[in-house]
This record gives C-alpha cells, structure tokens and sequence, in this order.
C-alpha cells in the first residue's frame, strides 16, 4: 500500500465505514462510488456511513484445510453476518469455541492485525466479529 493511500484511508481504519445511496436508499459494504441497486442514477448522492458493528450470524463454516497464509489458525470460523444496518458480511468469528458456534450468535466487530507490508512495517488492520459481550 502506498503511504497517500495509507493516511487517505485513516478514518475507515477502526471502523466500519459502509456507503448509503442518497438515491435508493441502499446501504453497502465496503463503501461505492456507484450503487450496486440505481447505477448511474446515484453518482454524486452516495454518502459514507459508520455502521454500528453488532451483528447475527446467519451462516457459517468451520475451515480445517486452510491457504498457507491461514494454516496457523485453522481450524478457523467463517461466517456470514447479518448486521444490525440489514447488510450482510462475510468474516472470520474469533474467540469463540468451534463447538460454541451457532446460527443467530450475536456478534460485535473486533479489529484485528492481519499482516505487515515489507521492510517498513505498515501494519494492516482489518476487522473480524466476536461473540458480543
């Protein structure tokens, strides 16, 4: 990542920050320039919106067999989250007991290191959801 677009994006670092269609009304995430829903008719009407962070799980899977870069942390939970905002998510639940999983958990965002870029170290953070508290 270049660092303009590393101190560009400082205000969507801890939160999640989605886009509303000032057309349709249509909430998305990540943020668009476009809405998926009205096309051209919202260029210029989408507006950035923090969502809350609390959401239900609506489906998931348990991952044994993982990428490289994940086989430390299988077996892992990935799910998909129905958030509070009516969106859904895709993301890996953490703090959680395999055997404790199930569908309507609710859930809260948790931001979580996911990696370092080259010799200067520029941290990636990135958000996965917990069990809510």
């Amino acid at each position: 990542m270049a660092i303009p677009r590393f101190w560009r994006e400082i205000p969507s670092r801890y939160n999640l920050v989605g886009s509303k269609c000032g057309n349709c009304g249509t909430l998305d995430f990540p943020p668009r320039l476009v809405c998926p829903r009205c096309g051209r008719r919202s260029m210029g009407k989408m507006e950035r919106r923090k969502l809350a962070g609390r959401g239900t799980v609506v489906s998931y899977t348990i991952i044994h067999d993982a990428p490289k870069d994940f086989d430390m942390m299988k077996p892992y939970v990935l799910a998909i989250v129905e958030m509070e905002e009516g969106l859904r998510m895709t993301s890996q639940v953490i703090d959680v007991e395999l055997g404790d999983i199930k569908i309507g958990m609710p859930v809260e965002v948790a931001f979580r290191k996911l990696g370092e870029e080259g010799e200067a170290g520029v941290i990636h953070y990135g958000y996965k959801f917990r069990p809510a508290r």
